[in-house]
């Protein structure tokens, strides 16, 4: 069956079940949701910011889904008319990308068309969509699951993964297996599971890749243990990425070859209000390419978050870490570092907690390029932050949260031993005067000897509950260039519809999201978001 008699069928089932659902409620129900993010860019001289030539960019979604029973269906439709500026430019006109049949039980379930997995922490593998950072690397082709008494648990999966509005000719195959110890032996207190992922990866290659002794395929396996009993947690996989071939003129070679590999520790404990995350990784060669060369930033095949604080504050995120997972040109293989984090809540009533209570957070993140390749040696610093936060709850109406973080980071990804250092200050206070009004104020402050120098910013939210809310914020640089970074807002949300229209300057940096992150560049305009669900 070709894509486009697989995309009419699937439309086809789904148009029938509906009409189906209206005649007999009993036999299914329909879910949507739809979703709009159009900006009117201009020129703007204080910045430079320069429009697009039509002044418009809009991003739009569809997705419908019918469920009756242990049958679903499903398509999503997308429409780029044209991409928002910074997003993929892959990502075009207007199109049905996704859809979808599948049937579930208990125990089992296959899927045929456009489906999402994960294996493991997704080092070796994932395939999600985050509209936020534009990529939608979606698998077309079938999935299997199945599970036997909470004892193994297995997927199969094989397809072409999603590359902009079209599926690329990569294939990939895949298998995922774990077995849980614990639930064979029916211990009550402990859980125990060993896990293992393979996953073969094919693509066509040229002839001077060939000739030198490349393979269109590329095979990768990763295996996980998993520990947890009495608060303590234990988490360790090893991941083999398989072969990686970079195009690169070295010692009269087009291209060097690369064996990928990562190593991921966490050691954790949760109770009697303290949380405790001790996390350690290595990286090296990590990349994981839909087509071998495309700098997209969707050009993904699986997940290496940055481990540190995802920070939601405007300074704090000035300089947001991405991982260094491998630079042939800067003969870089990877890196290594981890993470501390710590969360302490003092219970109402104890000396510091109070009438309310007290919650404490700290975090400490370091990263080093690795120094030599297939070793433990670490480089230069990458990066580094210690942030610590307290949030307190004063009086019904006044909560209060204060952050402080140090950020050290390397501009050239390790190249050289220059870092840059900024200290951050932010004030979060929040007052509700009464249940259907409330305010929120946001004071932050940037001091750094290094790039732009310092910073200051302020956000004030007027909220009426349960529908409107109203913002204006300004960020601006007043060590160096003098510019105000400022926008204004208003939403308005009723049940499940959402409505949101801003104006303003958008510096030129990075936006994030789940520790991935994108490149975006400076504009100015209007924005008009719409989402809603039925």
């Amino acid at each position: 069956m070709t894509r486009k008699s697989f995309q009419m069928l699937a439309i086809l089932v789904l148009v029938s079940g509906v009409a189906s659902a209206q005649t007999d409620n009993n036999k299914g129900y329909l879910t949507g949701s739809f979703e709009t993010n159009t900006i009117y860019y201009k020129d703007d001289s204080k910045t430079d910011a320069k429009s697009p030539e039509d002044h418009f960019g809009s991003n739009n979604y569809l997705k419908l889904d019918y469920y009756q029973g242990k049958f679903a269906v499903g398509v999503q439709l997308e429409a780029y008319e044209p991409v928002l500026v910074g997003y993929p430019t892959e990502l075009e006109k207007a199109k049905l990308t996704n859809y979808y049949v599948s049937w579930a039980d208990k125990d089992f379930s296959v899927t045929a068309g456009t489906f999402y997995e994960q294996f493991g922490s997704g080092l070796l593998f994932r395939s999600w969509e985050d509209r936020m950072l534009g990529l939608n690397n979606a698998v077309m082709g079938a999935r299997f699951t199945y599970n036997y008494k909470n004892i193994v648990g297995l997927k199969a999966v094989w397809g072409t993964p999603r590359f902009g509005m079209e599926f690329s000719d990569t294939q990939i195959r895949g298998m995922d297996i774990s077995f849980s110890l614990s639930n064979l032996l029916r211990w009550e207190k402990t859980a125990l599971s060993i896990e293992g992922s393979a996953l073969n990866r094919y693509e066509k290659i040229d002839v001077d890749l060939s000739e030198e002794g490349g393979k269109p395929y590329s095979n990768g396996f990763s295996g996980r243990v998993n520990f947890e009993r009495s608060g303590f947690v234990v988490k360790g996989e090893y991941v083999d990425g398989g072969n990686k071939y970079y195009g690169f003129i070295h010692d009269d070679k087009l291209y060097d070859k690369k064996r990928g590999n990562a190593q991921l520790l966490e050691l954790g404990y949760n109770g009697n209000g303290l949380g405790v995350n001790l996390t350690g990784r290595r990286l090296e060669w990590m990349n994981s390419e839909i087509i071998r060369g495309s700098g997209s930033t969707s050009n993904l095949l699986n997940y290496v978050p940055a481990m540190c604080t995802q920070y939601t504050y405007m300074l704090t995120n000035l300089h947001p870490y991405t991982p260094n997972i491998g630079m042939i040109m800067n003969s870089i293989s990877g890196e290594m570092g981890g993470q501390l984090d710590v969360f302490y809540h003092f219970k109402r009533g104890s000396v510091i907690g109070g009438k309310r209570g007290l919650k404490l957070h700290a975090n400490f993140s370091i990263y080093y390029a690795l120094d030599k390749e297939g070793t433990a040696h670490t480089g230069n610093l990458l990066f580094r932050d210690f942030n610590i936060d307290i949030e307190k709850q004063w009086t019904k109406a006044f909560k209060m949260n204060l952050l402080y973080s140090i950020q050290e980071y390397n501009p050239n990804y390790g190249k050289n031993k220059t870092t840059n250092l900024s200290n951050v200050f932010v004030a979060d206070l929040q007052y509700k005067f009464t249940p259907d009004f409330s305010t929120r104020l946001e004071l932050q402050y940037l001091t750094t000897q290094e790039d732009q120098k310092d910073w200051m910013a302020t956000l004030l939210e007027i909220n009426f509950a349960p529908s409107w809310s109203i913002y204006g914020s300004d960020m601006y640089n007043h060590g160096d260039s003098k510019i105000h970074y400022y926008n204004v807002g208003t939403s308005y949300a009723k049940s499940r519809t959402r409505i949101a229209l801003s104006y303003g300057r958008n510096k030129d940096g990075y936006v994030c999201s789940g520790g991935v992150c994108r490149t975006i560049p400076k504009y100015t305009g209007a924005n008009l978001t719409i989402t809603t669900s039925f």
